[in-house]
Parts: C-alpha cells; sequence; structure tokens
C-alpha cells in the first residue's frame, strides 16, 4: 500500500508584494494585503491541500469586476516561488503550476490568484487521488435547508461505504462533501466510484437529486456533481477565497454547526480572521488521519 504523504508548511514570508493596496473586492473593501493577511492565518490549516499539488488559478488582474482567466500552467513572468510541475503523461500546454510553502502562496496572491483549486491528487503519485470531492450545487428553488441535509445525506453513503466525510462551505450555493482517501484507487476508480454514488441518490429520491448538469433538469433538485474527480480536474480549495462579491472563503466547517451556518457565502475574507482566532480546534483536524481506501462496498 502506497505511503501517505501529508505535506507539512515551512512558514515564511519572502515574497514582495507589488500595489499591496489594490483593490481585489471592491464591494468589501478587500485589498491584496488583505487577502496577504488572511492567507498568512489561514496557511497551517490550508497548507496541505494545495503543497505538492497541481493547481488551477482564476486570476483577476484588476479585482472582481475586472477581466478573469482560467491559469492551468506556466506563466511567463510568474513569481519564482512558484513552481513549474511535469505532468508524467505530459502537459498539453506547457508546464503545470504548484507551490511548496507559504512563499509560493503569496506568489499566488502577487499574481491575482483570487481562487485556488487543486486537483484530487498529489504530484508526488499523481495518478492515485487522495480525496473524493461531491460537490452539492443547487438550482433554482432549492432552499438552504435542503442543501443541509443533501450533505448529511452524501456523508451517510459515504460512512456506509467505509470512508469518512468532512464537510466545507463552497463559497458559492453549495457545499462540497469531503472523503480522505488512501491513493489506492486510480482515477477510473475513484470516478466510478463517485459516479455510482451519485447515481444511487438520484434514482433513490429523483425529486430530490440530479447527476446532468443541464439547468432545464436541475430546477428545484440539487446536482450532485461528481466529475470533480477526474484526472485533471479540480474543486476550490479548502480555506480559498472566491472571487465573488463580499469576498467570501470556501470554509471547512464541523457537521455539527452546519444548522447554524445562514448560508455557502457566510465566511469571508472579511471575518475569516476572527473565526481562525476564535476556534478552539480545527474541524477538519482528523482528515489526514482519516484516509481510508475506496472499498467493494457499493454506495
Amino acid at each position: 500500500m502506497p505511503a501517505v504523504k501529508t505535506p507539512t508548511a515551512r512558514v515564511g514570508h519572502g515574497v514582495m508584494l507589488t500595489h499591496p493596496d489594490r483593490v481585489y473586492w471592491p464591494d468589501a473593501g478587500i485589498t491584496k494585503a488583505r487577502l496577504a493577511d488572511y492567507y498568512k492565518a489561514a496557511w497551517p490549516r490550508m497548507a496541505p491541500f494545495i503543497i505538492d499539488r497541481p493547481l488551477a488559478l482564476l486570476r483577476c488582474p484588476e479585482g472582481i469586476e475586472g477581466p478573469r482567466f482560467f491559469q492551468k500552467n506556466a506563466w511567463k513572468g510568474m513569481n519564482a516561488h512558484i513552481v513549474a510541475l511535469d505532468d508524467p503523461q505530459g502537459a498539453p500546454r506547457g508546464h503545470l503550476i504548484g507551490i511548496h510553502d507559504l512563499d509560493g502562496l503569496m506568489g499566488l496572491v502577487q499574481g491575482a490568484a483570487l481562487e485556488i483549486h487543486p486537483w484530487q491528487a498529489s504530484c508526488h503519485d499523481w495518478e492515485r487521488p487522495d480525496q473524493l470531492v461531491m460537490d452539492l450545487d443547487p438550482g433554482e428553488g432549492v432552499g438552504w435547508a435542503d442543501v443541509i441535509a443533501a450533505a448529511r445525506a452524501v456523508r451517510a453513503r459515504l460512512e456506509a461505504s467505509g470512508l469518512a466525510a468532512f464537510v466545507k462551505t463552497s463559497g458559492g450555493k453549495g457545499l462540497h462533501v469531503i472523503a480522505p482517501l488512501e491513493p489506492v484507487a486510480d482515477w477510473a476508480g475513484a470516478k466510478s466510484f463517485a459516479h455510482a454514488l451519485a447515481q444511487d441518490m438520484a434514482a433513490d429520491s429523483p425529486d430530490r437529486f440530479v447527476t446532468t448538469v443541464s439547468r432545464a433538469r436541475r430546477h428545484g433538485r440539487i446536482l450532485l456533481d461528481y466529475l470533480r474527480n477526474q484526472r485533471g480536474a479540480t474543486s476550490v480549495a479548502p480555506y480559498s477565497a472566491r472571487a465573488r462579491p463580499g469576498a467570501p472563503i470556501s470554509m471547512p466547517v464541523s457537521w455539527a454547526e452546519l444548522d447554524a451556518l445562514t448560508g455557502p457565502a457566510q465566511f469571508t475574507v472579511g471575518n475569516a480572521m476572527e473565526r481562525l482566532a476564535s476556534q478552539r480546534a480545527d474541524p477538519w483536524a482528523d482528515f489526514h488521519a482519516a484516509r481510508r481506501p475506496i472499498g467493494t462496498r457499493a454506495p
């Protein structure tokens, strides 16, 4: 069985931020420097989820009201602390992007990366994912309480299959349920498992869930997006900011606090540092110790 490598953070801050007062979120008054300060506070918890992984970035050089684009490959002039990764299968458009330390994260901030989306696998083991993501994306007419109930239903399915389940706000419209995996199954195995789980839930509750992205079929239902679990696909990182009004955060939460949440964008760059400072315990403290292989039991 392959050894599971949990990256450790090398804390440092040797990146000079140019134009630190540049406003990235005008409606919330969040600047480049404020985003950097938040990430420095979140780094000890965020690091294992973004270190040594291929990353896709949503870059907004002029903030959320200006042009934006996804960046999956190394670019000319990127900060020296951002690492160019060699995909063993060969990236069609050049090197992929990764970071090794806090300076790398500061380099992403300097490069106006307002969202960070990692693969579900480490670059130490490209072909075996070490987490499984179920993205719960509510259609029109779906209430927040229904999204919470859906997350609990996914948790029950995962636990029935022998996997642990953790939950975070998306910072967008829904919730993400994440299962930490021992990196044993390949991409095809992980995707097949996630697909079967989603299909079974949709078959059992067709009035609540759908597995196709067609908007016409999603009204009043929740899309169970299992496609994050294939090679090259990404999902927003725990603690990543989102390039949306209000500067929301994709925030890890405990299952016990779900009912107290007001919505998927409750936590923001503006209030997240207070949450981190006041929390007695990390709600995802057991994530890495909870890794299990995908079993043979049906979801």
